[in-house]
C-alpha cells in the first residue's frame, strides 16, 4: 500500500535525479556524496552507476531492515513493482549501448552484486535480498522497458497525492484536479494496451495488467480516504477499455445491418425474377396470338 514513508524516499530521488536531458548534454548528476555508500569501490562514476546506486538506496531504505518494511512498505513486496518503474524511466532517458532493456541491466548491476545479494536478517519469511526480491518480481523484467517506463507519471502523480492527504487529509477538496489528472493518465495506459491491440496485448495477469492493478488499488485506497473523511468524491477509475466496449458493439451491429441488406437484396433478386419470367410469359403469348392471326 502506498504510504507517506514510501513516497518519501522517490521524492528524495526524484530531487537527485533530473527527469530531462537540457540541450541534449549528458546527465549533470551531483548524487556522489549522498549516494556514495551504495557504489563500487572503484572510480567509475558514470550515469549507469548513478542510476544503480539510485536503485540500490530505494531498496536499502524500503526493504533493507524488518523496520523499513514494515514502515515505508506496509510488509508489501509489491512496492518492488514502483523501483522497476522509476528504474525502466530512467534507462529509458539515456541510451547506450551496453544497456538495452532489464535484463541486460539485472544481468550487469545485480545479479552477482554484493549489495543485491547480501542476506537481509529479520526478514527471511518474506525474502532474502534485494537480488531475491527482484527474482521474486521477475516477470516485469521480460516486459518491454519502455512501455514500463510509461508508468512513471502516473505513478509520481499518485505519489504527491498520498504526501500532500497524508499531511492533511483537509487537502482532499484542494487535490481534486490532481486526481482526475491522474485518472486521465491512467486511462491513456489502460486504452494503449487493451486486449484489441494485437501488438500489447492485455489478458489476466500479464505483467502490464499486474502494474495497472497497482496503481488502481493504491488509488482507490486514497479515493476511499477523502470519501471516508472528508465525503468528497474522487474520479472512479475505468475499469474496461472504451475502444473495446465499442469494437463489441460495433461487431454484432456490422452482423445485423449485413443481414438485413442481404435480404433486401435476396427480396430484389426475387422481384427481378419474377418480373423477367413475366415478361418472357408475355412475349410469348403475344407470339402465339400474332402466329394465329396470320393464319
Amino acid at each position: 500500500m502506498m504510504n507517506y514513508n514510501l513516497c518519501s524516499k522517490f521524492h528524495i530521488v526524484r530531487k537527485l535525479f533530473p527527469n530531462e536531458f537540457e540541450n541534449n548534454e549528458d546527465y549533470k548528476i551531483d548524487v556522489d556524496n549522498f549516494f556514495n555508500e551504495y557504489y563500487d569501490n572503484n572510480n567509475k562514476r558514470d550515469y549507469l552507476d548513478k542510476v544503480n546506486a539510485g536503485c540500490l538506496y530505494l531498496f536499502k531504505n524500503l526493504f533493507g531492515s524488518s523496520h523499513s518494511f514494515k514502515e515505508c512498505t506496509q510488509n508489501n513486496m509489491k512496492v518492488v513493482e514502483y523501483i522497476i518503474i522509476w528504474l525502466s524511466y530512467m534507462l529509458s532517458l539515456k541510451s547506450n549501448g551496453k544497456i538495452n532493456n532489464l535484463k541486460d541491466f539485472y544481468n550487469q548491476y545485480i545479479k552477482n552484486a554484493e549489495k543485491y545479494t547480501n542476506h537481509i536478517s529479520g526478514v527471511e519469511s518474506h525474502y532474502r535480498s534485494y537480488k531475491d526480491l527482484i527474482d521474486k518480481n521477475n516477470y516485469l523484467l521480460n516486459m518491454d522497458m519502455i512501455n514500463i517506463s510509461k508508468f512513471y507519471e502516473s505513478f509520481i502523480l499518485l505519489c504527491e497525492l498520498n504526501t500532500k492527504l497524508y499531511e492533511n487529509v483537509s487537502n482532499c477538496e484542494e487535490y481534486l484536479g490532481k486526481a482526475r489528472k491522474f485518472v486521465k493518465k491512467y486511462d491513456e495506459l489502460n486504452e494503449k494496451y487493451y486486449d484489441f491491440n494485437d501488438k500489447y496485448s492485455i489478458i489476466k495477469g500479464s505483467p502490464y495488467n499486474q502494474l495497472l492493478s497497482k496503481l488502481s488499488n493504491d488509488y482507490n485506497n486514497l479515493k476511499n480516504r477523502c470519501k471516508y473523511y472528508k465525503s468528497i468524491n474522487y474520479p472512479s477509475l475505468p475499469t474496461y477499455s472504451r475502444r473495446s466496449v465499442i469494437r463489441n458493439t460495433l461487431i454484432p451491429l456490422i452482423f445485423v445491418v449485413t443481414a438485413i441488406c442481404l435480404r433486401i437484396a435476396y427480396k430484389y433478386s426475387l422481384f427481378g425474377f419474377r418480373e423477367n419470367f413475366q415478361k418472357q410469359h408475355l412475349k410469348r403469348k403475344i407470339k402465339k396470338t400474332i402466329k394465329k392471326m396470320n393464319y
